[in-house]
């Protein structure tokens, strides 16, 4: 059995495996019933939602019920580590995708996020104790709970909001007895001090008047201690568990602290101990399905490459003609400092250019991406355009050292069958995620990356940002090709590299901005907290970019074919993720 067939059959393997588990897992091996459903609320706008409901819950035998909103730019799947435990407990769960994330009508932050519209939903389901209902969000979740905690003051019992805060973008401001008994999940790492309770280091928010008001205390908050009273609905509380943001939803004492406090406030639930938790599974199977996805990438290219359509496209790359000598350690350097030193200052262009999102650019965060992408791709190619003018052309160094042309010379015929081999080959990865969506229920996801089916209005959405993504990556792939690939690299050691080159700006930007706030201050560029968190996603995005660039390189010994394979693949993970803020 060949290498290749090999890694195609363990990844189809993992692709089935993770499945499994993590359906297991979700559904709590069968003991819960977990359905997707859509409902109608202002304005005719329609929510999408997943519901949790145990076996034996029936009309006439309610269960409580928990709304557990996720955050901005996620989706309800990021809340499954929570829905999963409260339904083990016997809660009915609905987790919604907020107004314009996930498969909700859009746009973003219409109707208080979504959070009302869900709640009264729940409010409607003959199988839920109305009189036990709670709220849970996290983030921008937790204004949403609030808001609907607002303007349905009688439709729930208590709540938890993770991350977030009163009285921020939107969420009315809290006080000694508003909303009804509140614990406050706010991590010792988190990233949003500053923009949830004015403070830049997270556990200073202990002795904030905000939270101060909030408690009905002049004193400093003591952590899980229990301030006012449960019967009377003025319970508050506030747990800080030793992770950052985005770290709640992989902590088990975040998770913990919610069960706790619901199960001390809410009537009904079975008295499972907080720290028995089985979620984690479930991250392990999409984990695993998504690691076996990516193990199809260098099976599917040379395999579709070899048949009839594209036989032509293969090919062996040319002799490299690199920067040599010390030169290249500089050129490497650029490589990957360049877009990490202009990811913060390049994403905040459009804002300054005054763009408002359109039906053809619809989300502000892609928006974003997109311009950042082409601000470093341009400069990247100018660069690239004068190192080969002054320097190596005089090596003999000609389009075809590039990758941009074949022996037989530049081709725009080439150029679209590449593209069609691009489009089989994301056409055969995107059949085993619809494949393991339809038959497990899940997609392949690990923390705050996914990879999920697009609606109809996001595969519309992406056809257009696919377009400056596959320029982008054509100059990246010029640049790894015809700058920085030596000849004598074997496979592996091509992929090392290029996975260096690819990922490791994003993680040593990652490491820079964490070290301060993990040694008890505040991130090194404070004012980012968003983006930075969107930079761990560059981490399996690009890992994703080196083996397919490698791979695609070394059979068709062109750029184009891995340029278009990258700009499709990231274009249909950022769409799919992102929140859409235009009102269609």
């Amino acid at each position: 059995m060949s290498t290749t067939l090999r890694t195609a059959l363990i990844g189809i393997v993992l692709i089935l495996l993770g499945g499994f588990l993590a359906n297991r897992i979700q559904t709590v091996s069968g003991e819960v019933d977990v359905s997707t459903v859509r409902f109608a609320g202002n304005n005719g706008l329609i929510t999408h939602a997943r519901l949790y409901v145990p076996n034996g819950v029936t009309n006439d035998n309610p269960a409580p019920g928990i709304v557990a909103i996720h955050g901005y730019i996620n989706s309800n799947e990021t809340q499954s580590g929570f829905a999963i435990e409260f339904a083990r407990r016997g809660y009915v769960v609905l987790a919604p995708d907020q107004t314009g994330h996930g498969y909700s009508d859009a746009p973003a932050f219409a109707n208080g996020f979504g959070g009302m519209d869900a709640l009264a939903y729940m409010q409607t389901l003959p199988f839920v104790d109305t009189d036990n209902i709670g709220l849970e969000g996290h983030s921008m979740g937790g204004w949403s709970s609030l808001v609907a905690a607002s303007v349905m003051p009688d439709a729930y019992k208590s709540i938890v909001i993770e991350g977030s805060s009163t009285g921020t973008f939107g969420a009315p401001d809290g006080t000694a007895t508003w909303p009804r008994n509140l614990a406050v999940v706010f991590s010792a790492y988190d990233e949003f001090s500053q923009l949830m309770w004015g403070v830049e280091i997270p556990t200073d928010i202990r002795s904030t008047d905000k939270l101060k008001t909030l408690f009905n205390t002049d004193e400093t908050i003591e952590p899980g201690k229990l301030y006012g009273d449960i019967d009377a609905g003025t319970a508050r509380i506030l747990y800080q568990p030793p992770v950052t943001h985005p770290g709640d939803h992989l902590s088990t004492e975040a998770i913990g602290y919610a069960i706790d406090w619901f199960d001390r406030t809410l009537e009904g639930g079975q008295p499972i101990p907080a720290s028995d938790q089985i979620w984690m599974w479930k991250e392990l199977g999409t984990l695993l399905a998504l690691i076996g996805m990516v193990l199809l990438i260098p099976a599917i290219i040379p395999a579709l490459a070899n048949t009839a359509p594209f036989q032509s496209l293969q090919g062996t790359p040319a002799e490299p003609k690199p920067i040599v000598d010390g030169g290249w350690w500089i050129g490497a350097l650029v490589f990957m400092t360049l877009p990490v030193v202009t990811l913060f200052p390049f994403k905040g262009f459009s804002e300054a250019w005054g763009w408002q999102a359109s039906a053809w650019l619809p989300q502000n965060i892609t928006t974003q991406v997109m311009v950042w992408a082409l601000g470093v791709g341009i400069i990247s190619l100018v660069l690239f355009m004068v190192w080969h003018a002054l320097l190596n052309r005089q090596t003999g160094a000609t389009a075809r050292h590039y990758g941009l042309a074949t022996g037989q010379g530049f081709s725009f015929s080439v150029v679209i069958r590449s593209l069609g081999l691009a489009l089989a080959v994301v056409g055969v990865l995107y059949a085993s995620l619809i494949a393991t969506a339809y038959v497990f229920d899940t997609d392949y996801r690990f923390w705050v990356f996914a990879i999920k089916p697009l609606s109809a209005l996001q595969l519309r959405i992406a056809l257009v940002y696919a377009i400056p993504f596959c320029l982008f990556f054509t100059v990246v792939g010029i640049l790894l090709h015809g700058q920085l690939r030596k000849g004598d690299w074997s496979f592996r050691r091509e992929l090392f590299v290029n996975w260096v080159l690819l990922m490791g700006g994003y993680a040593v930007l990652l490491i820079v901005q964490y070290t301060p706030l993990f040694l008890g201050g505040s991130m090194t560029i404070a004012s980012e907290p968003l983006w930075t968190i969107i930079a761990f996603q560059f981490l399996p995005l690009m890992t994703i970019a080196a083996l397919v660039f490698t791979v695609a390189y070394r059979t068709t010994g062109t750029v184009y074919t891995g340029a278009f394979i990258n700009g499709l693949l990231v274009t249909g993970v950022v769409v799919a993720s992102q929140a859409t803020h235009y009102a269609f």
